[in-house]
């Protein structure tokens, strides 16, 4: 399909359905199609795919996209040709022939898109194959997974330097939804991109309600929290096979549609439970964080942490799979103390001491999301570097706001001792100085004859922890990881040293009791829809069980026939035509042809 004449604006709206750009896409785009290196640092569900989709379309040859995982790779090829691109995928699940098939129409020029897995692109009778075809751009999709400093580093992943090496000449594009200052560092010195354009676009995603619940009954929490969300799709996360089947069983014994997934099941199985999912016939996933990478479904309603992730990171990137469609979503996790001692045995148990260092920081700043007493959102902003100006009034902290004080003075003594101990030592040991702790390391430093030591004795070691972790959170403090996690002075703290500013801080809440989880903030799936009438719910369910017929009949997800929100869009704009149904957001020309007719007829009560 070649679109080099046309507008990028026409081609989103013909091909893929939309009528506006969501933020930053257009400039991407129009830089990827100019034939420069990009590196796209985009939230999931911000629309990283069409940054090198549109493009594949707008220049000539063919784009290879490098994705970690199959699931994935089907899924966006399903998308794409329900669109009408020529998009093929080449890994491990297609059969000799079909592999002779998908390699034939690459050499004939009959492809836009072409996905691969890392181990298959740096093969040297593939890379030969390349050599022999127009390449328009390379996409390397989950670009953290470069770097040693990222949640999910995967050694594959290194040999993709060798593009640069090979292909000087074809621009390269690398995208992820999570990367903190090192990795994002990182990933641009192993791919060779130094001269690569950063598109930093943001974290933030406004649509998803984030909290967190210290675990009491985490069965009867987590039904409790499900009540408002039967009929919706969601994902819960728990770290082991046999929790996985043990909440897959209970959340069945309470009625709701669910099933486990998990790498020990039989590989049949766990097939059946993605499709029936993806096809609208299964709305509860219950798995391994196996689960989920390779998923591309737009109407997630909601993801629960049954047990607390290892990382930030790996929490951001998995929450991120509620809500993609931009409606609103939950993000609900569960956390006990137990957790963290599971977390911390698993990472003492590897044996590379590097990777160990790494681990332990990221779990450290996954704690300390978890207790968060400021806006949670802006916690999570803070850890990948963006300060939020206020509270975000869509979280559990912000729904209900702790005690706060005048905590200018404990600041100024905080930032001072980050000061004199020349920001070369962790939030432990400032913590110990600060209190006048007597450990033979700090009368060794010498650390005992400064004058912070012992300035702030008078509160306990968890209310300075508490303290400092809301100075980071705050972003008067930042984690070097890459210096043993050593603590900085960052922002406008030197306006705080210097009294120029007050400082108002959560007071640390007296030693946890036991508390249900909170009530989902919105109700459920109608919610989320933004459906106004019983009119229009109906309507949106007749909508919903022709797709799912449709999809089946095809074989492909649900949501490849249409998203969520274009079914909320149908269902509120009823169209009667062609022309209207062409107005619906997510309906391209392709879908208008293939599915036009049988929705509207639907729509029309036929």
């Amino acid at each position: 399909m070649s679109l080099r004449a046309t507008s990028i604006a026409t081609t989103l709206a013909e091909v893929f359905g939309y009528a506006e750009f969501r933020p930053h896409q257009a400039e991407i785009i129009e830089h990827v199609i100019a034939g420069t290196d990009a590196f796209v640092l985009m939230p999931t569900g911000g629309g990283k795919s069409l940054c090198y989709q549109i493009p594949a379309l707008h220049r000539s040859g063919v784009t290879v996209v490098v994705s970690p995982l199959i699931a994935l790779m089907k899924d966006q090829v399903d998308a794409l040709r329900a669109n009408g691109v020529a998009a093929a995928v080449l890994n491990s699940s297609l059969s000799a022939g079909e592999s002779r098939a998908v390699l034939g129409d690459l050499r004939a020029g009959a492809l836009d898109l072409l996905y691969v897995a890392p181990e298959r692109l740096v093969l040297d009778g593939f890379l030969g194959e390349l050599a022999r075809v127009e390449i328009a751009l390379f996409a390397i999709d989950e670009a953290h997974c470069v770097s040693q400093w990222g949640h999910d580093f995967r050694p594959e992943y290194v040999r993709l330097s060798v593009l640069r090496e090979r292909f000087a000449h074809v621009p390269v594009v690398a995208l992820t939804a999570t990367a903190d200052e090192q990795t994002r560092a990182d990933v641009l010195h192993q791919l060779g991109l130094g001269k690569a354009r950063v598109f930093a676009t943001g974290f933030d995603r406004p649509n998803i309600h984030y909290s967190a619940a210290y675990k009491t009954k985490p069965a009867e929490q987590l039904i409790e929290f499900l009540r408002d969300y039967r009929g919706a799709s969601g994902i819960v996360y728990a770290l082991s096979r046999k929790r996985v089947e043990q909440v897959a069983e209970r959340l069945r014994d309470a009625g709701f549609s669910a099933a486990a997934y998990h790498a020990g099941m039989d590989a049949a199985e766990r097939t059946r439970v993605q499709e029936e999912f993806l096809g609208d016939r299964l709305d509860i996933v219950v798995a391994t964080v196996a689960f989920g990478m390779g998923i591309d479904k737009p109407d997630v309603r909601f993801v629960v942490h049954y047990d607390m992730p290892k990382s930030i990171e790996g929490y951001y990137q998995e929450t991120g799979r509620a809500g993609r469609d931009g409606l609103p979503a939950r993000a609900l996790m569960l956390w006990s103390m137990q957790d963290v001692v599971t977390a911390r045995g698993f990472i003492e148990a590897g044996a590379n001491e590097e990777q160990r260092r790494i681990e332990s920081h990221k779990l450290s700043a996954m704690i300390a999301f978890a207790e968060a007493l400021s806006c949670r959102r802006g916690a999570l902003l803070g850890y990948f570097g963006e300060e939020l100006a206020s509270g975000c009034g869509c979280c559990d902290v912000c729904d209900t706001p702790p005690e706060t004080y005048d905590a200018t003075v404990h600041a100024q003594q905080a930032l001072s001792a980050v000061y004199r101990l020349g920001e070369r030592f962790g939030l432990g040991y400032v913590v110990d100085v600060v209190r006048g702790a007597g450990i033979e390391r700090i009368v060794a430093n010498g650390h005992d004859r400064l004058s912070v030591y012992g300035i702030g004795a008078g509160h306990s070691r968890d209310e300075w922890t508490s303290i400092l972790r809301q100075l980071i959170h705050r972003g008067y403090l930042r984690v070097d990881v890459a210096e043993y996690s050593t603590l900085k002075l960052a922002g406008r703290a030197g306006s705080v040293l210097r009294g120029e500013e007050t400082v108002v801080l959560a007071r640390p809440p007296a030693p946890r009791k036991k508390t249900p989880a909170e009530k989902p903030a919105a109700k459920g799936a109608r919610a989320a829809r933004s459906l106004e009438t019983e009119e229009q719910v109906a309507l949106f369910e007749r909508l919903r069980e022709l797709r799912r017929e449709i999809a089946a009949e095809q074989q492909v997800p649900a949501y490849v026939v249409f998203a969520d929100a274009a079914l909320a869009d149908m269902a509120r704009r009823a169209p009667r035509t062609r022309e209207d149904f062409l107005a619906v957001s997510g309906v391209g020309a392709a879908k208008l042809e293939r599915y036009g007719e049988a929705f509207l007829a639907a729509i029309a009560g036929e």
